[in-house]
């Protein structure tokens, strides 16, 4: 794909964004919980995990070699991966209440996938062998 490498990173930089905006709200806590925030911290910081990974992705997105592309679907498909899993554990019932899954829980889970789908497809421009006669 042509413009998969800035597909790539810009779904990188919206992942990061998405870590900032309200991911589910809790109605018995009556709180919003984003990637950095939740109560006591129980479900840990994603965000500050998809900032690190989502660094080395767009560095991986920048280089235009071979061994780069390799490492970037490998990256990406870490990323999606715990996104699949901040996904389940950020939306899922306990003791009889569901959190009201919010717009940044799907931005976060799209953009991950999207990331996949542009690591999958890279723009790389091969040289073409010489014709020996």
């Amino acid at each position: 794909m042509k413009y998969s490498q800035w597909i790539g990173i810009a779904a990188s930089i919206i992942l990061v964004i998405a870590g900032f905006i309200p991911w589910t709200f809790h109605p018995d806590l009556n709180k919003n919980f984003t990637g950095f925030f939740s109560e006591n911290n129980i479900y840990g910081k994603p965000g500050n995990v998809f900032i690190v990974v989502s660094i080395v992705a767009i560095v991986f997105f920048s280089i235009q070699r071979t061994w780069a592309k390799r490492w970037n679907m490998f990256i990406c498909a870490i990323i999606l991966s715990y996104a699949i899993k901040s996904f389940i554990v950020f939306s899922g019932c306990y003791r009889g209440i569901c959190p009201d899954k919010k717009a940044g829980l799907w931005i976060m889970l799209f953009s991950a996938i999207v990331m996949m789908a542009m690591s999958l497809f890279p723009d790389m421009k091969l040289k073409e062998e010489e014709k020996k006669s």
